[in-house]
């Protein structure tokens, strides 16, 4: 049965620089990359291709030795004329010089009315063949859903509630065909529901609004509404022993693809957003793009933070980075490294801030919209307990005393606080507003790793 849930907890980072919506005319960039640290729980991640090689959009390129059948596979066809490594030899990412034109390896395709005559054990070996699997997170942990456990439900957000978050509605467009046909397969891999959750003061997508076989739940209130973590809680709750996936709508599309068309599609619209970008819009590209392509010409001068992903729990790339597997935008804003006297505390109209104290005028004014750098204003230091966090996270459990738990590695406590219901993004918030500037983002990782390998 659908569901209406009114969040009143959470925080709306109303950030400069939002994406006018159209999508705009650009020269694709020569190289893109697939980047094995998009995903968490790749530790023995194996290469199945080599510089100089030769590759299809679909060829596998890579696989994790702990899950062999799971295949990563190159998002444009070219040649491979890098594999990047950082420390101890670990791979971040295998860069492909695109061809001007896509070729395609080819998989089965099916006509709508064949997707019912197949079975749950064919369209998982397709799946995990084609190198559409790894877009199915496992919740607990976060990480590549095991194709050998059934879970209990899937879980899909349909809308971003992240600072200056692309519209979906632009972004999946004239795919109605392909997400339900996605939907109809995923409905083959679990006995429970499918839930599609959407925004509640937002018109709903037609890609979203007729889709059969799911629950169309709807969430209204500040971020992080549209987290899928924050979806789950109130919605299935994640008890200890239980598993539930989650995909998000592009994953969902990408199945349709491959099963009606036979390819492995990796086209993409993506935002390229933020205060320091002269004109904030869409592009149409692929998988893994060079970010280098849409922010020439187009940003400011001075010292920039680029980032694949949003403000909050995005990745720091260079001027020559590339997209991650999960990420539909790049945010670029100013550099914090500079230091101001009495920072945290002086006055100003421009203050940005979740207290009232520092920020009073942009609480009383909601609407304005903010250039923030990356200035923590302050180092890490001992621990405060303020209540913040359980002001800005709308689950039913207590964030501090979690990451307390998490910091004394207490794996009894981190299970009884809730450490199965949240992965990195769900605290986000939560570092964001910490006046002890801890890394509460990486903590939570920490806790989620001891409890899955200890």
């Amino acid at each position: 049965m659908s569901k209406f849930i009114r969040l009143k907890k959470g925080f709306n980072i109303n950030l400069a620089g939002k994406a006018e919506k159209k999508i705009a005319e650009v020269e694709q960039p020569g190289t893109f990359a697939y980047k094995p640290t998009s995903f968490q729980g790749i530790l023995r991640p194996k290469l199945m291709v080599a510089e100089g090689d030769n590759v299809k959009a679909g060829t596998p390129i890579l696989f994790d030795k702990k899950n062999e059948e799971v295949k990563h596979v190159a998002p444009v066809s070219g040649e491979v004329v890098e594999i990047r490594r950082g420390e101890k030899r670990k791979l971040l990412e295998v860069v492909i010089l695109a061809d001007k034109k896509i070729e395609y390896e080819k998989f089965d395709s099916h006509s709508v009315s064949d997707l019912t005559g197949l079975s749950k054990e064919q369209v998982i070996e397709t799946m995990l063949k084609s190198g559409v699997w790894p877009n199915l997170i496992q919740r607990p942990y976060g990480i590549i859903a095991d194709h050998n456990v059934t879970p209990k439900a899937i879980f899909i957000s349909a809308f971003d509630s992240n600072p200056l978050a692309p519209d979906y509605q632009l972004l999946f467009k004239g795919q109605d065909q392909y997400f339900q046909a996605g939907i109809d397969l995923l409905k083959k891999l679990t006995p429970g529901a499918i839930h599609l959750n959407v925004d509640a003061n937002a018109e709903v997508s037609q890609v979203f609004a007729h889709t059969k076989n799911v629950e169309l739940n709807k969430f209204s209130g500040p971020h992080p509404a549209g987290n899928v973590g924050v979806q789950i809680h109130h919605l299935d709750p994640i008890n200890k022993g239980e598993v539930v996936w989650t995909i998000n709508p592009y994953g969902v599309i990408q199945i349709g693809k491959l099963f009606l068309e036979g390819i492995y599609d990796a086209s993409k619209v993506i935002a390229v957003t933020g205060s320091e970008v002269k004109q904030p819009q869409y592009y149409k590209t692929y998988l893994g793009a060079s970010v280098k392509r849409f922010l020439e010409g187009n940003v400011n001068g001075g010292k920039l933070r680029y980032i694949s992903g949003n403000v909050l729990t995005g990745e720091k790339i260079s001027t020559e980075g590339h997209l991650g597997f999960f990420d539909h935008m790049v945010t670029v804003i100013p550099e914090g490294d500079h230091y101001e006297l009495f920072g945290w505390i002086k006055p100003s109209p421009n203050k940005f801030s979740f207290q009232r104290a520092f920020g009073l005028l942009s609480y009383l004014n909601p609407n304005k919209e903010y250039v923030i750098d990356t200035n923590t204003k302050g180092q890490p230091r001992a621990f405060v307990q303020t209540g913040v966090f359980e002001r800005v996270l709308p689950m039913d459990i207590l964030p501090t005393h979690l990451i307390k738990a998490i910091l004394a590695e207490d794996f009894d406590d981190m299970e009884a606080l809730g450490i199965y219901e949240v992965i990195e993004e769900d605290l986000a918030l939560c570092e964001f507003v910490d006046v002890s500037k801890h890394d509460v983002q990486e903590i939570v990782r920490t806790g989620l790793d001891l409890m899955q390998y200890s």
